[in-house]
């Protein structure tokens, strides 16, 4: 199984990234749309914690930055109902520690602003995972985290953060941006024109 790869970053493609290790070999990695390895660009080098799915039509691996986002996210595929890829979106909705947080404060609502994630499902991991993951004070929680400074985002402006990503801001810059836009309800391409005013 791999569990851990390092090496320079090729391209971003639809989703995922493909690190290219020295031996030549290029690994596509799908990462959650929040993730600071968007931050890199060709040639950086860097390094993912991987979970590998084997099936019968063949392999998928799934990257994080850290043992903590890996371990959570592997806590989430063990619940009914939650596949890979609803993994995935439900660790889109912020860094780890935030999402710990939506799940220890046994937000369901929170939980549920994941694409393709319902809300029964997101009461089915609050009820398996909760008590795992530990309690959280509601005073604890805010639209930033502290030792990131990022903000929990979900939905039409995770799409459009993301989309920004691939015309060549970094995360932080594409984060900041849509944050500036006061709209709600909006489309991913209306929330990218509205944050390209400030990014211009």
């Amino acid at each position: 199984m791999i569990r851990h790869i390092t090496g320079r970053y090729l391209c971003y493609d639809s989703g995922a990234i493909v690190i290219q290790t020295e031996g030549g070999i290029g690994f596509r990695v799908n990462i959650p749309s929040y993730s600071p390895l968007l931050n890199a660009r060709e040639g950086d080098s860097i390094e993912v914690y991987t979970h590998m799915q084997v099936r019968d039509d063949g392999m998928s691996l799934y990257g994080f930055p850290d043992l903590e986002g890996l371990k959570l996210y592997e806590q989430l595929i063990t619940v009914n109902g939650v596949g890979p890829k609803a993994g995935l979106s439900i660790m889109s909705l912020g860094t780890a520690s935030q999402v710990k947080k939506l799940i220890g404060m046994r937000d369901a609502a929170g939980i549920s602003k994941a694409q393709g994630v319902g809300k029964k499902t997101a009461e089915r991991i609050i009820l398996e995972l909760a008590e795992k993951i530990g309690e959280f004070d509601e005073a604890s929680i805010s639209d930033t985290d502290n030792s990131s400074g990022q903000r929990i985002i979900s939905g039409e402006r995770t799409e459009a953060v993301l989309a920004l990503t691939t015309l060549g801001y970094t995360n932080k810059e594409a984060e900041d941006a849509i944050g500036m836009v006061t709209d709600e309800g909006l489309s991913a391409e209306e929330y990218i024109k509205k944050a390209l005013r400030f990014l211009m």
